[in-house]
């Protein structure tokens, strides 16, 4: 199996891991010697996906470029330079992560502040289109291009150069930045980034990358200067260290002729070789770390390390790997089972094999349970993971993973020809990265075939030894909200226990058949017309089904598949206001002829998934299938629409999620307002409201039963399906399934009462509380508006939206420095008559609040006094008038009209004339939308404070 870095491994809530003394540096030569191989592809059997582009110029730069019409006429450029928080020096923590923030803050080219609202103006938003990330051993800088025009593009490739030749790292600018950078690192400053802290300085005592935490430390970060900044950029930032990718609707030598003559003056410079990020202790054994967080979850893990494999990408390796593969997910397939079982031993379990960077390897056996039963978890998973090398795998085990590893093959080689950019984007940095060269999936599909024959219980254990470090002696190591009974002592004895617990092999079962592939004569149409705007067909059956078709060759052999049932949140009532809770496990509980597991491995092989969420009108179940597979993913969701299984191990997990929520609810400041603010804005109404934990904890599969099975027996239901398929063959199946079941309801109910919604009429300002960090605070404003029942003003208050949130970021992050990422959200519902709001909110020190609260009234002030300038009204409508002319070059895109396409077909005439309507909105109407709905005291103010600290 192919390793991920052991940080994809781990819960990455913020960054790090491991500390040493820096390690010496050596310095080669820019380009790097002819001698060493430019890309992996050249020294690997594996052949090249011969679409793809490479080149290096005489600097040392690489580049890629991938023509690709999946969204037709749009673009990816990725630039990613080899430097990150790794490269720092004692004194540097952080730099690479600042330098970063500072590729947004001037250049040669491009005056300080102007470079996201040039790519605004283009129709890219910030964030969306427009971002960067830094890590342990690279920073990424990411351009999604709504359209391929020549001129965009070169826009793109300029501001990549400017990053990595033209920054000018202002004294004044370095500054502000340095606000935004203490204020995201505050931000991230939880229960999860100090459980993950402590979690890698356990396991890597003495390594590098656990005192490079890329956001680094508030001495480096206040100590930073300009001068210091611009020379870790000018080290670090040098053409052999650095990769431009281009992926879309380009010609490749165009592309490649424009990047030669935007790079190729790049002067070449001495490319330093990264520090080690160890070291990572194979010898390390027998220690046991205790970690305890009131909002940590219960887990306790076993781990190992050993000496990094180096194994070239090839052919023969790949064939281990898959081999690997399989028998890590056959031992994941059974510790999932058990999670399953009435009295499951544990919630969750994994065995894992992961790279920490190419400094070693880490295998370890991760177990969540439930409060206070960690021993028995440990015991259990434990005992699986040594019946698994004692007596290794069967025939059927294997089966089942190779049929779903060949299907997911064939699934790709059949949509070759419309793998989507971000995919190929993966791969070539998958190349880049891990040295994994880019096939073509049909020829991937070809080796596979040829190998299947081969792979064997006997070699697929084989192969997993060869990779996995044996567990033992582990190292030992248990987060949770309580110590463990007995200590440090009682985790030592429960692994020794785990170790000598008696085990038999796996009893093997015979696999079974499918039992819903009959629900009566096939129905008739009564109804068949096609929508003349987009296209769409729609069809009703004899039993009330509606059926809504779009075919597609947007991603080839790909179906996606939405139902839709009358009901939904509607059945909750101010006297039984969780009535569809339990909704979200229903499918945990399996169907009444066949359990979850008995499912999964029924459906091996298939493309076939069985889900069911409530919505606030519908339940909704979707799927994304195959042409294939069309039929058994409809005879699924009819089966769980019309049997489901309401087994107990459904109530089980919902419990055990619904503990560990409750337990971290106050955790930080988000999580605090998310547990009161419906019930705030409500003025208590208990539909919207957050029941208490024992509510929660009555809830069972007997009552969900009582309250849905009316409507899933009678309510009206919408079918749509999106993507590559046969219509006429389309409708037969749904014939044969929805359309033979008993007549339904002819419409959705208008459900008239339940769609009122109160907003309080109490306005008085509020503070909550929480127990995280005692810097955080969360400042925000609600206000009601109105519903969006009215084309015209919905689009005036989304495009009001975007131009707020320009508004507030210009102020809040790159005006003063308070807030990371301040945000704006206008929900105008079409679901609760004339209920709509729109909120603004920050978080920020503790200490802020009293400013950040000013500076927010204050911007609203300036929009009510005078329109929004020009600029900015361009800045907000050109992303979004992008949004509009990309809607459809997906199968999701089109399922959004699609799926309820006859019972709400005016969201069509909303999508064709929405262009038309933004172009309409001037700046005056968004003043006078302003003096209409954002006045104090019309709004209620939150804040969140931590416990036991008065705002500033």
């Amino acid at each position: 199996m192919r390793r991920a870095k052991f940080l994809i491994a781990l819960p990455l809530s913020a960054l790090a891991l491991g500390a040493c003394a820096p390690q010496q540096r050596t310095v080669a030569s820019a380009p790097p010697p002819a001698a060493k191989p430019v890309w992996a592809f050249e020294a690997s059997d594996v052949p090249l996906d011969p679409a793809w582009r490479f080149g290096r110029l005489d600097n040392g730069m690489r580049y890629a470029i991938r023509p690709n019409q999946t969204p037709k006429g749009t673009v990816m450029v990725r630039m990613q330079v080899d430097a990150a928080s790794l490269d720092e020096g004692d004194s540097e923590r952080g730099f690479a992560h600042f330098v970063e923030h500072m590729a947004f803050n001037g250049s040669t080219n491009v005056p300080e502040g102007e470079m996201v609202k040039l790519l605004e103006r283009d129709g890219l938003a910030f964030g969306a289109d427009t971002n960067a990330s830094t890590g342990f051993d690279r920073t990424t800088y990411m351009l999604d291009l709504p359209r391929n025009d020549p001129a965009l593009i070169g826009t793109a490739l300029m501001l990549m150069r400017e990053t990595a030749s033209e920054l000018t790292f202002s004294p004044e600018a370095v500054a502000r930045e340095r606000g935004v950078i203490l204020a995201e690192k505050r931000d991230r400053n939880n229960f999860g980034l100090r459980n993950f802290v402590d979690q890698t300085e356990f396991l890597f005592p003495g390594s590098r990358f656990s005192q490079r935490l890329p956001i680094g430390t508030d001495e480096t970060l206040n100590g930073a200067t300009a001068d210091a900044l611009k020379a870790f950029w000018q080290r670090e930032y040098v053409p052999a260290h650095t990769t431009l990718i281009v992926v879309g609707d380009v010609d490749p030598a165009t592309v490649e002729a424009a990047i030669k003559a935007r790079f190729a003056d790049w002067r070449p410079a001495p490319a330093e070789d990264q520090p080690r990020p160890g070291p990572v202790d194979a010898k390390l054994a027998g220690k046991i770390d205790i970690h305890i967080d009131p909002a940590l979850s219960e887990r306790i893990t076993a781990t190992r390390h050993g000496k990094y494999q180096d194994e070239p990408d090839s052919q023969a390796v790949r064939r281990e790997q898959l081999l690997r593969q399989i028998g890590y997910s056959i031992i994941n397939r059974r510790l999932l089972r058990l999670t399953r079982e009435a009295d499951a031993p544990f919630r969750a379990a994994g065995l894992v094999t992961s790279d920490v960077f190419k400094d070693g390897r880490s295998t370890t056996l991760s177990v969540d349970t439930v409060d206070g039963k960690w021993w028995r978890g440990l015991v259990s998973a434990g005992s699986e993971y040594r019946r698994a090398l004692k007596f290794g795998f069967t025939p059927a085990e294997v089966a089942e993973q190779v049929a779903a590893i060949r299907t997911a093959a064939r699934n790709e080689a059949q949509s070759e020809a419309t793998r989507p950019n971000a995919a190929l984007v993966g791969a070539v940095l998958a190349l880049i990265n891990a040295d994994r060269v880019p096939d073509t999936p049909t020829r991937s599909l070809e080796r596979l075939e040829a190998f299947i024959p081969e792979i064997t219980p006997e070699r697929v254990l084989a192969a997993l030894k060869v990779e996995l470090v044996p567990l033992d002696q582990p190292l030992l190591r248990f987060q949770g909200r309580r110590e463990p009974a007995g200590g440090a002592r009682a985790i030592a004895v429960a692994w020794s226990q785990a170790l000598s617990a008696p085990i038999k092999p796996l009893d093997a079962k015979a696999a079974g058949q499918f039992g819903y592939t009959e629900f009566g004569p096939a129905g008739s149409v009564v109804s068949d017309t096609r929508e003349s705007v987009l296209g769409i067909r729609q069809l009703r059956f004899a039993n009330g089904v509606r059926l809504n078709l779009k075919r597609t060759d947007l991603d080839k052999g790909k179906v996606l598949v939405q139902l839709s049932v009358d009901g939904g949140d509607f059945l909750q009532t101010r006297d039984n206001p969780d009535a569809t809770k339990l909704v979200a496990v229903l499918a945990q509980g399996g169907l009444g002829k066949h359990s979850k597991d008995e499912l999964d491995s029924l459906l091996a092989g298939r493309t076939v998934s069985a889900n069911f969420n409530s919505t606030d009108e519908t339940f909704v179940a979707t799927a994304a299938t195959t042409s294939a597979d069309l039929e058994l993913q409809l005879q699924v969701l009819a089966a769980q629409l019309t049997d489901p299984g309401y087994r107990p191990e459904g109530e089980v997990l919902f419990r055990q999620t619904i503990n560990n929520y409750f337990q971290s609810l106050r955790a930080t400041p988000g999580s605090s307002l998310a547990a009161d603010q419906g019930r705030i804005l409500s003025g208590g109404d208990p539909r919207f409201s957050l029941s208490d934990v024992e509510s929660f904890r009555k809830l069972t599969f007997a009552k969900l039963k009582t309250d849905i099975s009316e409507r899933l027996q009678k309510g009206a239901i919408e079918i749509g399906l999106v993507g590559d398929f046969d219509e006429d063959q389309a409708i037969a199946l749904v014939a044969r399934t929805f359309g033979a079941l008993p007549a339904r309801e002819a419409e959705f109910r208008p459900w008239t009462e339940q769609r009122q919604r109160p907003f309080t009429a109490d306005r008085a300002p509020r503070v909550l509380r929480h127990t995280g960090a005692k810097d955080q605070a969360l400042v925000t404003f609600t206000w009601p508006t109105r519903d969006g029942e009215d084309p015209v003003a919905a689009m005036e208050l989304q495009l009001l939206d975007r131009v707020l949130q320009i508004e507030l970021t210009d102020t809040l992050r790159e005006k003063l420095g308070k807030a990371y990422s301040p945000g704006v959200g206008s929900n105008l519902s079409r679901t609760f008559r004339g209920y709509g709001v729109l909120m603004m909110r920050a978080s920020v020190d503790a200490k802020e609040v009293a400013a950040t609260r000013a500076a927010i009234l204050e911007t609203l002030a300036e929009l009510r006094d005078k329109p929004v300038s020009a600029d900015v009204l361009l800045r907000a409508r050109a992303p979004m008038l992008e949004n509009y002319d990309n809607a459809l070059k997906s199968n999701g895109g089109w399922l959004a009209f699609v799926d309820r396409a006859q019972t709400e077909a005016d969201r069509i005439e909303r999508f064709t004339k929405a262009k038309e309507r933004l172009n309409a909105v001037t700046a005056e109407r968004l003043q006078q939308l302003v003096r209409q709905y954002l006045t104090m005291p019309g709004g209620l103010e939150i804040t969140v404070l931590p416990e036991g600290v008065e705002p500033g």
